[in-house]
């Protein structure tokens, strides 16, 4: 089964990112934005977990994301490498109820259907997305 067969997710972006900041808490997910949807796992696309991602931008009909955890990878960079994973902190926010220190993972751009969202989480400023967007 390829991964364009599996609904709602058409596999990895792995383009150069055109990224938009156009924030607007209207219920549909913008860039700029923090929301939360179904991440697949990489190791088995057939699998995943609900966690935030921020919409950096479009692909057609996909949003383009970068997922955020609350793990801390400064603790295994040097693994994190060999992975070929690549992390930046950004921060506590809205997004985490639990007001955790948060992540942004940089190497992994993910194609998410709009219609997978299931809610906004917050609306991270400019500056914030500007550094991403240059680490990027």
């Amino acid at each position: 089964m390829s991964t364009t067969d599996l609904p709602g997710y058409a596999g990895d972006f792995n383009g150069v990112v055109q990224p938009v900041y156009a924030p607007d808490l209207d219920g549909d997910a913008d860039p700029g934005e923090i929301v939360w949807t179904w991440v697949p796992y990489e190791e088995d696309h057939t699998q995943g977990k609900d966690r935030p991602v921020l919409v950096v931008g479009h692909d057609g009909p996909w949003l383009l994301a970068l997922m955020l955890t609350s793990k801390d990878h400064d603790r295994d960079t040097e693994y994190q490498a060999q992975l070929g994973r690549r992390w930046l902190d950004i921060g506590t926010g809205p997004w985490d109820a639990r007001g955790r220190e948060s992540e942004v993972r940089l190497d992994r751009v993910l194609r998410i259907d709009p219609e997978r969202v299931r809610r906004e989480g917050a609306i991270v400023a400019r500056a914030l997305f500007d550094e991403i967007i240059a680490a990027l």
